[in-house]
């Protein structure tokens, strides 16, 4: 038969127990509701198939079980203060790896110049970048500090707002020069267009903006921000881009002000990694490149 798997925390309750005598003063130690206490014995008692307290006039009295288990959740209890030390020394040290996450087109394009700034201010500093459209979920620790163009909405994370992109119809000199310059979004018909491809939220949307990107006129069609951008700089045709990305590229803005919208940047963190100086300093360092960059 396997053994019982305990957490922790119940037996540190057991332990508190033991040296204070009640339940009340156990808690009171802990800094836990009595309640929350006595469901933790109760668990424990269930688990190993017997009492372990007896109540009596002066107390709570242990059984010969909980004597026989005394040892164990004392060496328990000193690995978890030196776990407790180790991780409070990691955390205030500024070296270490911290987990990036963005969507595919700030991954790629905007994030690298600005890690390795961090990575230049703090050579023992290592970074996973994870490039994915997928929000990796701050709450289950899936990520350390996430870019994000929708605030987050988890419990518990730090938020905050460095600024928008902002976003219009761009075209490559060469393509306008080939084509000519639309005149008016009616014009935009006789040209070819890069759009969404399966993503009825972004097509709905574009066509509210007035862009219809329908079969008829999208000559590339995806729905990866990554590959629209790669097929607009390479003069497929003409689509949506943030005016930050497209000066970096010498794109063409078309038809200024007729399709026009901004897009929210946000940076977060998990509000327990606040004491985590590598975090930290990669979420500030973050932050403070953004809202330069998007300035």
């Amino acid at each position: 038969m396997n053994a019982p798997q305990l957490q922790w925390e119940t037996q540190r309750v057991f332990l508190a127990v033991l040296r204070t005598g009640s339940l009340s003063a156990a808690a009171r130690a802990l800094g836990i509701a009595q309640a929350t206490a006595r469901r933790r014995i109760d668990a424990l008692e269930h688990s190993v198939g017997t009492s372990l307290f007896v109540r009596s006039p002066a107390g709570l009295m242990p059984t010969d079980t909980a004597r026989d288990l005394v040892a164990h959740a004392e060496s328990m209890a000193l690995a978890a203060e030196a776990f407790a030390r180790a991780a409070s020394a990691q955390a205030s040290e500024a070296g270490g790896t911290v987990r990036v996450t963005a969507s595919q087109l700030l991954g790629v394009e905007v994030l690298p110049p600005m890690l390795r700034a961090l990575r230049e201010a703090s050579p023992g500093l290592a970074l996973e970048l994870s490039v994915c459209n997928r929000m990796e979920d701050l709450a289950l620790q899936e990520a350390d500090v996430a870019v994000r163009i929708r605030r987050p909405t988890e419990a518990m994370v730090v938020t905050r707002h460095v600024g928008d992109l902002r976003v219009g119809l761009y075209a490559t000199e060469a393509l306008l020069a080939h084509k000519g310059t639309p005149r008016s979004l009616d014009d935009l018909g006789r040209y070819p267009l890069i759009g969404p491809d399966r993503n009825l939220t972004e097509l709905a949307f574009l066509a509210q903006q007035g862009l219809a990107c329908s079969p008829a006129s999208s000559v590339v069609r995806t729905d990866c921000h990554l590959a629209q951008f790669a097929a607009l700089r390479a003069g497929l045709g003409i689509g949506v881009c943030a005016d930050q990305l497209a000066r970096q590229h010498g794109l063409v803005q078309v038809l200024p002000g007729e399709v026009a919208f901004r897009v929210d940047i946000w940076v977060a963190m998990h509000h327990d990694l606040r004491r985590v100086r590598r975090v930290v300093q990669v979420f500030d360092g973050l932050t403070r490149a953004l809202q330069q960059y998007l300035e």
